[in-house]
């Protein structure tokens, strides 16, 4: 803050940690000073190309550190409030892997630590930082779609392997495909409406793909304890209506992977549609001109990712105004994945919690 270079810690090493530490690395004035990972191999090879002069096993060891200004958590999931309290309490600034949480009462407990140690946390929502979606954002902004009243959003895998990993374990990830890639959804639309508040939550889910072709391999389908196919619809304050889907598996008409997002407005629609995580999708919007339907496709710049993000949260850290970034957004998310996650539970639509401040 003083001038002197920010040290980042990096705890996880899969992918998202070594962007993390790469994104630390490429930015002026700072410096990759710890890694943490259970692998390692892995952790010498990625600490020698980055030259990082301090390697951990365990990510208690990095968070104890008193030369860390600011700590990457990219863990599993149900370390992230664990090791992102631990770093808060010891005075560091935090940037936390989507989901912020398990579930929303442990992500109010991170936001609580932040507030309570006056430091930042973020939670790393990468895809808002495309080319596409950030001109999308910009045409909302300027009002070329009127007043947003209905939205359509999903995330859709045709098939996706996740072999006995953590990620099938509902104490470990949360859930299945709406923890994992709906959230990033829900985000992406929260973002693009201008955070409206959601007031109810008629949620499904389904498990059934993955447990067959886990029976069919000659395996067990009980150790398949989380969803393959997740969503429901949303009701906001302003009244506006948002469907929500995320699969793991499903016989859809794709060959891979599709993100996909309708906004319908009262002056026209716009959807985006990125397929197999494309550098640039596809945008449409759809329009009247002259009293006739008419389709235009802005063509979309490249944009960022997780090395924005990471600039980003370096940026709000220099800044000193710290109190705007408690994680609060990322929390709201939380919430809204447990309500979905209930309301399918309990067969019938619920209230989503009152998503207070920090």
């Amino acid at each position: 803050m003083s001038g002197a270079p920010l040290r980042a810690g990096v705890v996880g090493l899969g992918w998202a940690g070594v962007t993390h530490a790469e994104a630390y690395a490429g930015l002026p004035g700072v410096e990759v000073h710890a890694l943490a990972a259970q692998e390692p191999e892995r952790l010498a090879a990625v600490g020698d190309r980055l030259g990082v002069p301090h390697l951990h096993t365990d990510w208690e060891d990095l968070v104890a550190r008193d030369d860390l200004d600011v700590v990457s958590v990219a863990a599993p999931n149900w370390l992230h409030d664990r090791i992102a309290v631990a770093a808060l309490e010891a005075g560091k600034h935090v940037l936390c892997e989507k989901p912020l949480a398990l579930d929303a009462a442990r992500g109010r407990s991170m936001v609580d630590a932040a507030v309570a140690a006056d430091r930042v946390l973020w939670t790393v929502f990468n895809h808002r930082e495309r080319g596409d979606v950030r001109t999308l954002r910009r045409y909302v902004d300027e009002g070329g779609l009127g007043r947003i009243y209905h939205v359509k959003a999903a995330w859709t895998r045709r098939r996706h392997t996740v072999g006995d990993t953590w990620f099938i374990r509902r104490d470990r990830s949360g859930g299945g495909p709406l923890i994992d890639l709906g959230v990033h959804m829900l985000d992406l639309v929260l973002h693009l409406m201008d955070e409206p508040v959601v007031t109810r939550a008629s949620g499904f889910t389904h498990a059934e793909l993955v447990p067959a072709s886990i029976a069919a391999a000659g395996g067990d389908p009980a150790g398949y304890e989380v969803e393959d196919l997740a969503g429901g619809m949303l009701r906001t304050r302003s009244g506006a209506s948002i469907y929500l889907e995320a699969s793991w598996a499903l016989h859809a008409p794709i060959s891979g992977n599709e993100m996909a997002v309708t906004l319908h407005g009262t002056k026209g629609a716009a959807t985006l549609v990125i397929k197999d995580y494309a550098p640039a999708g596809v945008l449409q919007i759809s329009t009247d001109v002259a009293g006739t339907p008419a389709e235009t496709f802005p063509v979309v710049p490249r944009g960022g990712g997780h090395s924005d993000v990471v600039e980003k949260f370096v940026t709000a850290v220099r800044s000193g105004e710290w109190g705007a970034h408690r994680g609060v957004e990322g929390l709201r998310r939380s919430i809204i994945v447990d309500a979905l996650y209930r309301s399918a539970e309990k067969d019938e639509e619920v209230d989503v919690a009152d998503e207070g401040e920090a």
